[in-house]
């Protein structure tokens, strides 16, 4: 791999270990089939098979596969209503919830052997294997996270959910843009005339901060997963790979931090827009 590296250099030419774009495996019609749809179907094939599991046999005294899926459930449930009033936690429960658990599942899929790894490359001369590849430029699989085509559709599904919220909490548009560009605090009087002018302006830096949001979301996942890809690549053509191993316990901490922080983000992105701070008490829609 560091020969490889090397050699693209030496022609004048970086190319990454990894590639940015996800690479294409064949179409189905008009639609591509990238290596990280690829793999998010056996993603969301496992979760499936793991909650199959365990709610088969539902008792009312949990244990096993039953009592670790409720565990991670209500979690989940204590950290969005700890966050969030309770009827907008229960509309953003579910999304967050589905979330954390995919995005877990999705990074700790870049620790398995093979991904990333298994794939179509240049055939090897000097090796006598069938198979064997100087390089995997086109990989089978690849985790999904690491693809910013994922990320961002995740990321704008939480935008237009998290703008249904707050038209839906506020009451229509009116509601929104009084949340957003209204005086807060119930002054009253003249001091009210500058006050608007002020609130007006934080309330187009508001604006801004609200579409970049979504990008923040997208590029932070996907950034750190492609990077924490990237590492692992390059460690595993150094002395057998044997540098790699600390890494693959620090990327498991990465992949579930990331997951939790996007979570939160998401949580804490929505009570800005549901809430009535400075505003009075809310009103039950």
């Amino acid at each position: 791999m560091i020969f490889w590296a090397t050699e693209s250099l030496s022609e004048g030419k970086v190319e990454p270990l990894v590639q940015p774009a996800a690479e294409t495996l064949f179409w189905i019609g008009f639609l591509p089939v990238t290596s990280s749809m690829i793999q998010t179907w056996i993603v969301m094939g496992v979760i499936f098979l793991i909650i199959r599991l365990g709610t088969l046999r539902l008792s009312l005294i949990p244990s096993g596969l039953q009592n670790a899926i409720e565990a991670a459930v209500e979690g989940l449930e204590k950290l969005t209503k700890g966050l969030l009033e309770p009827k907008v936690a229960d509309w953003a429960f579910p999304l967050v919830a589905t979330y954390f658990i995919f995005i877990v599942f999705s990074n700790i899929t870049d620790l398995i052997p093979g991904v990333g790894s298994i794939g179509f490359g240049e055939k090897d001369p000097s090796r006598h294997l069938p198979f064997a590849i100087k390089h995997t430029s086109v990989p089978i699989f690849r985790p999904p996270t690491s693809d910013a085509n994922m990320t961002t559709a995740m990321a704008l599904i939480f935008f237009i959910m998290s703008t249904f919220w707050a038209f839906r909490y506020h009451h229509g548009i009116k509601g929104v843009l009084h949340h957003i560009f209204g005086v807060k605090g119930g002054f009253k009087g003249w001091i009210v005339i500058p006050l608007t002018v002020l609130f007006t302006a934080v309330g187009f830096m508001e604006i801004i901060s609200i579409l970049i949001r979504p990008v923040a979301l997208a590029m932070r996942l996907y950034g750190n997963i492609y990077g924490g890809e990237t590492v692992l690549h390059m460690m595993t053509g150094i002395l057998w790979g044997l540098p790699a191993v600390p890494f693959y316990f620090f990327e498991f901490m990465v992949a579930i931090i990331q997951a939790l922080i996007f979570t939160l983000l998401s949580i804490v992105f929505t009570g800005t827009l549901c809430s009535h701070f400075g505003e009075g008490e809310s009103k039950e829609g």
